[in-house]
C-alpha cells in the first residue's frame, strides 16, 4: 500500500514537471492550462483520498489493538484453564515472509476462486474485491463460480470497471449443481455453499493452485502474502486452512449438539489455499464423495455446508491440511473466540463475517471491524483502476483508442471525452423478481435518477403498479445510502419488480443517455414506457397502456404512443384522478401543459387543444425539437445517443431518430403524466451560464443530424454556427 501511495505522489510530481517544462507559462502562474490544472488537481485528489484511506485503516486497527490490550489487562474473563490445551500450546504467531522461497514474482498472476450466486452476494463480493485491489501488487485472475443472475451482474461489473491486469473467468453453477445437490444442507448459503468441493474438477486442468474465498471476507493486506504460503506446503499437503475460532466442532455449544467429525477444533473454509494438482493426484473427487456419503448416514445433513465435509476429510486424512496462522481468517461469528487470535497478533490479514447476521453480529469489538469493512464498502472504486507499470501485460482499451483520436485543442474536447467514459455499472443492485404477463402486452417504466431525486421513487411506485427499470447515478457512498433507504422503506422493500442499476459517478457531466440505455437494456417486457423520474403517471396508467398496446397493434407496426405531459409549479397539490379533473385544473391555472412557458416546441406537436376533447387516439406529425414521453416496442427502439451529456437535446435526438426510422406518433386520449417541481439540476445551471456549453451543444446537434442523414438517407435541417 505504501508503494501505491508513493506512486500516486510521484505521479502528481511528474505531471507538474511535465506541464511546467512543456507549456507556455502565460496561462497561469504555474504554467498550466486550465485543463492541465484540472488534471494535476485530480491526481492530487486521488493521492489525498488514498492517504485518507490509509489513515482510516491504520486508526481502525490500532484502536482495536489498544482496546483489546486494555481489555485483556483489566476485564478479560476467559481463564486459561477454560481454553483447550491445544490452543494454549500453539498460540498464533505473526508469520515473517522473508525467505527467497516465499517471494512472489511481481508479474505472476495470483488466482482467486469465489462462489457467488444471487443479487445480494454480488454486492458483498464487490467489497471483497475492493479490499484485494487496494493492496495488490500482482496481476489477478478471478475464477467466478456463479449462477446466471450473478454472472450477468459480475460480467458487466468487471467489464465496466476495467481494472488493468485483472482478468476474470466464469463457470456456470447450473453445470455443477448435480455434483452437490444430492447432499442435504441446512446452511443459509444453500446448494452454492457446497460448490467449493468441486473446484479441482471445475477449474482448468492447467491451473495448479488457487486461493478460495467466501464473499463475506475483507482483506487488510496484500493477497500475495497469502499466495506465498503455498511455498511452505510439505509433501501431500494440499489444503491450507485457519483453525475454527468457535467451539462448534467441539460439540459444546448446546445440549445434544452433534457436529460433523473434525480434527480438534476443526477448520474454517472462508479462506482456503488449494493445491489443485495435488488434490487431483489424490483422487479428490472420489475421496470427498465417499467420506460425505459415509458421514451423511449418521448426520443426515450438513449444517455448515462444505466446511463439514472438508473437516470430515481432514479428520481421516490429516496429512492433507496445512494450518494457516489465525490472522488469515479472523472469524466474527456469534460464538467466536477470535479475540484469542487478534489480541496476540499485531497485523490482521483477513476479516471474515461468518455469521448470517454479518455486520450485526454480537462481538465486543465489532465496531472496529465494521469500520474496516465500511471503509472499503464506500471507497471510490475508480481509484483502484491503477496500472501495474512494472508488468508489461496491459491491453489497450477501446476508450484509450478513442481518446487518442480526440484533439485536446478542440473547444468541445470535454464533451467528446465525456461520452467515452467507461462507467462502472452494477446491475440489479437489489433483488429483482418479475416475469412478464403472458398476454404479451406488458410494459416496463424506464427512467434514471441521481441521489437528489431519490424521494421520487416511492411516489412513482404509488402511481405505477407495473415493472420498473431504474438507473441510479451515484458514488460508492451514495449507493450504500440508497441501499439503506430502499431496505428501510416499506413501499420499496415490498416491490420486487423494480430493477435498480447503479452507475458510479465519473467525470463532470451527468451521462443522462448512458443511464437511460442501461435501464432500457435490462427490460424483460416487450414494451417500454420511456419517461423521467420527476413525472408521476396518472393512476391506472399501467393497465391503460397495456390495453392500448393491443388495441393499436404495436406488435406489428412502427408506432410510438405519446403520453401527454403536464406540470404543476406547486410542491403540494391534489393529483387529478381523471382526465376531466385534470382539465378543470388546467382551466383553474393549477396545472399547465409541460414547459409551455420555456420550451413550447418540445411538446406543441402533441396538440393539447385537440387532446382536451379527444376520445380516440390520433396521429401527430413530428416537428423539430419534439420530445414527447412515449411507449414503444423494446426490441426495435434505438438506444439513446450518448454524445449528449448534461442538459440539452438528449431526448430530442432520440425522438428524431425514431422519425428517421419511419415511426408514427400516436397520442393517447385518456393518458397523462404530471411533472413535479424540484430544484434545477447543476447541468441546467451550466447550460444557462456558459456560452461555450451552448455552442458545443449546437455543434454536437449538427454532427448528430449529419450522422442521421448518412444512416437513414433522410435530410434534416441543421442550425447555423
Amino acid at each position: 500500500m505504501s508503494s501505491f501511495l508513493f506512486g500516486a505522489t510521484f505521479a502528481a510530481f511528474m505531471v507538474y514537471c511535465f506541464y511546467l517544462n512543456h507549456h507556455d507559462s502565460s496561462n497561469n502562474i504555474l504554467g498550466f492550462t486550465e485543463r492541465e490544472a484540472r488534471l494535476a488537481s485530480r491526481v492530487q485528489e486521488i493521492e489525498e483520498q488514498n492517504q485518507l484511506l490509509r489513515r482510516q485503516l491504520s486508526l481502525s486497527q490500532n484502536h482495536l489493538i489498544t482496546v483489546t490490550k486494555t481489555y485483556n489487562a483489566s476485564t478479560f474473563t476467559i481463564k486459561e484453564q477454560d481454553i483447550p490445551l491445544k490452543t494454549i500450546a500453539k498460540k498464533p504467531t505473526v508469520p515473517c515472509i522473508s525467505s527467497q522461497d516465499d517471494y512472489v514474482p511481481k508479474c505472476d498472476f495470483i488466482h482467486i476462486a469465489i462462489v457467488c450466486a444471487g443479487y445480494n452476494a454480488s454486492r458483498s463480493v464487490v467489497t471483497l474485491i475492493k479490499s484485494i485491489l487496494f493492496y495488490r501488487k500482482n496481476p489477478l485472475y478471478f475464477h467466478m463460480i456463479s449462477d446466471s443472475v450473478a454472472q450477468v451482474i459480475l460480467q458487466t461489473l468487471f467489464n465496466t470497471w476495467s481494472v488493468p491486469q485483472v482478468d476474470v473467468g466464469f463457470y456456470l453453477a447450473d453445470n455443477i449443481i448435480n455434483d452437490v445437490s444430492w447432499i442435504p444442507n441446512k446452511h443459509y448459503s444453500g446448494v452454492y455453499g457446497l460448490m467449493k468441493l468441486t473446484l479441482p474438477k471445475v477449474l482448468p486442468d492447467s491451473l495448479d493452485k488457487v486461493i478460495v474465498l467466501d464473499t463475506d471476507v475483507t482483506f487488510a493486506t496484500d493477497i500475495a502474502e497469502l499466495w506465498s504460503i503455498f511455498s511452505k506446503f510439505q509433501h501431500k499437503q494440499s489444503i491450507g486452512l485457519v483453525e475454527n475460532q468457535s467451539d462448534w466442532y467441539l460439540g459444546k455449544l448446546w445440549k445434544k449438539h452433534r457436529p460433523w467429525p473434525a480434527l480438534g477444533r476443526g477448520y474454517n473454509t472462508g479462506v482456503i489455499l488449494l493445491d489443485l494438482k495435488q488434490l487431483r493426484d489424490e483422487g479428490w473427487g472420489q475421496l470427498w464423495r465417499q467420506i460425505a456419503e459415509k458421514d451423511l448416514m449418521t448426520h443426515y445433513t450438513t449444517s455448515l455446508a462444505d466446511q463439514d465435509i472438508f473437516n470430515a476429510i481432514i479428520k481421516q486424512h490429516p496429512y492433507l491440511v496445512y494450518k494457516l496462522p489465525c490472522q488469515w481468517n479472523v472469524q466474527l461469528s456469534d460464538n467466536t473466540r477470535s479475540e484469542l487470535c487478534y489480541t496476540e497478533v499485531t497485523d490482521l490479514k483477513v476479516i471474515h463475517w461468518n455469521s448470517p447476521k454479518k455486520l450485526k453480529v454480537k462481538n465486543k469489538h465489532v465496531e472496529f471491524f465494521r469500520n474496516l469493512y465500511l471503509t472499503f464498502l464506500e471507497y471510490d472504486g475508480y481509484l483502484l483502476r491503477r496500472e501495474l507499470f512494472s508488468c508489461n501485460i496491459s491491453r489497450t482499451t477501446h476508450k484509450q483508442r478513442e481518446l487518442s483520436k480526440l484533439n485536446e485543442e478542440d473547444p468541445c474536447y470535454d464533451f467528446r471525452r465525456a461520452c467515452l467514459n467507461n462507467f462502472r455499472t452494477h446491475l440489479y443492485f437489489l433483488h429483482y423478481d418479475y416475469e412478464p404477463s403472458p398476454e404479451g402486452n406488458d410494459v416496463t417504466l424506464v427512467a434514471q435518477l441521481s441521489m437528489d431525486r431519490l424521494q421520487m421513487v416511492e411516489m412513482m411506485c404509488k402511481h405505477w403498479d407495473g415493472p420498473i427499470s431504474l438507473t441510479l447515478y451515484m458514488s460508492d457512498t451514495e449507493a450504500q445510502q440508497f441501499l439503506s433507504y430502499a431496505l428501510g422503506s416499506e413501499i420499496l422493500s415490498n416491490r420486487k419488480d423494480i430493477g435498480y442499476h447503479v452507475v458510479y459517478k465519473e467525470g463532470n457531466f451527468y451521462p443522462v443517455n448512458f443511464l437511460r440505455n442501461v435501464a432500457l437494456q435490462q427490460v424483460n417486457t416487450p414494451y417500454v414506457f420511456l419517461t423521467d423520474i420527476d413525472f408521476l403517471p396518472m393512476f391506472g396508467l399501467y393497465g391503460y397502456l397495456k390495453k392500448s398496446v393491443q388495441v393499436l397493434n404495436l406488435e406489428s407496426s412502427k408506432k410510438a404512443l405519446v403520453v401527454p405531459a403536464f406540470e404543476t409549479q406547486r410542491y403540494r397539490t391534489t393529483f387529478p384522478r381523471s382526465k376531466a379533473e385534470l382539465i378543470r385544473m388546467l382551466d383553474m391555472g393549477t396545472l399547465f401543459t409541460f414547459r409551455y412557458h420555456v420550451w413550447p416546441k418540445g411538446h406543441a406537436p402533441t396538440n393539447y387543444v385537440k387532446w382536451r376533447s379527444a376520445t380516440k387516439s390520433y396521429r401527430v406529425q413530428w416537428e423539430p425539437d419534439y420530445e414527447p414521453y412515449i411507449v414503444v416496442r423494446k426490441n426495435t427502439v434505438p438506444e439513446y445517443d450518448t454524445r449528449f451529456v448534461g442538459f440539452g437535446w438528449n431526448k430530442v435526438s432520440h425522438i428524431m431518430e425514431l422519425e428517421a426510422q419511419g415511426y408514427s406518433f400516436i397520442v393517447l386520449p385518456n393518458a397523462f403524466i404530471i411533472h413535479m417541481p424540484h430544484a434545477p439540476s447543476f447541468d441546467i445551471a451550466k447550460f444557462r451560464g456558459s456560452a461555450q456549453y451552448r455552442r458545443c451543444l449546437k455543434i454536437l446537434k449538427n454532427e448528430f443530424v449529419k450522422d442521421l442523414e448518412n444512416r437513414y438517407s433522410r435530410v434534416f435541417e441543421t442550425e447555423g454556427n
